[in-house]
């Protein structure tokens, strides 16, 4: 019962550190990236697609992407999901090609993401201290049905909190890692 408890507390910990990491990549820094355009749905003829699956994405340099709609009819479509985005930056059109010129982030503006990638990294950390507290809840329920001893439920406590402190640790570091990379110009 016990083990069951922490494979779920590391497994919901684990979705908790996946979903910042996930989140800090959509996060514009000064490089040019895919993950950039990832989540932007384009209208194909009728239903909303991943523009990964209408275009091939490509990093051209360390400031600009390039688009390649597979339809050139998708041109007019992939440019107006772009614009539609509010990512701030105007798609340029050549042909059946949109680039996509990335500006170097102001200081104000590189301040402001690390206080955003600050506030993601504590939204992270507080859903973790929330896992670790339903799965302690979890495990003195245990103790109250008398499924397990009072020794068993410190152990599982302290095993709890200290995978809470190793996923706290993860997030701190990948916080670090997107404030470096943000603060790099």
């Amino acid at each position: 019962m016990i083990p069951e408890i922490k494979k779920d507390a590391q497994t919901r910990m684990t979705k908790s550190v996946d979903a910042l990491r996930h989140e800090l990549t959509l996060l514009r820094t000064g490089r040019a990236t895919t993950a950039l355009v990832d989540h932007i749905k384009v209208n194909y003829y009728g239903s909303d697609m991943p523009l990964s699956q209408v275009a091939t994405i490509a990093v051209a340099d360390a400031r600009s992407l390039t688009i390649t709609p597979w339809e050139k009819a998708m041109v007019a479509a992939v440019e107006k999901a772009l614009l539609a985005s509010n990512l701030g930056f105007t798609p340029n059109t050549a042909g059946q090609v949109i680039r996509i010129n990335l500006p170097p982030l102001t200081e104000e503006r590189r301040k402001e993401l690390g206080k955003h990638v600050h506030h993601e990294g504590e939204n992270a950390k507080v859903a973790v201290r929330n896992v670790r507290r339903d799965a302690i809840q979890h495990v003195k329920e245990l103790l109250k049905d008398k499924h397990v001893s009072e020794d068993e439920v410190r152990r599982a406590e302290e095993e709890i909190q200290k995978l809470t402190d190793k996923f706290v640790k993860d997030i701190d570091d990948a916080v670090k890692a997107k404030e470096q990379e943000l603060l790099a110009v």
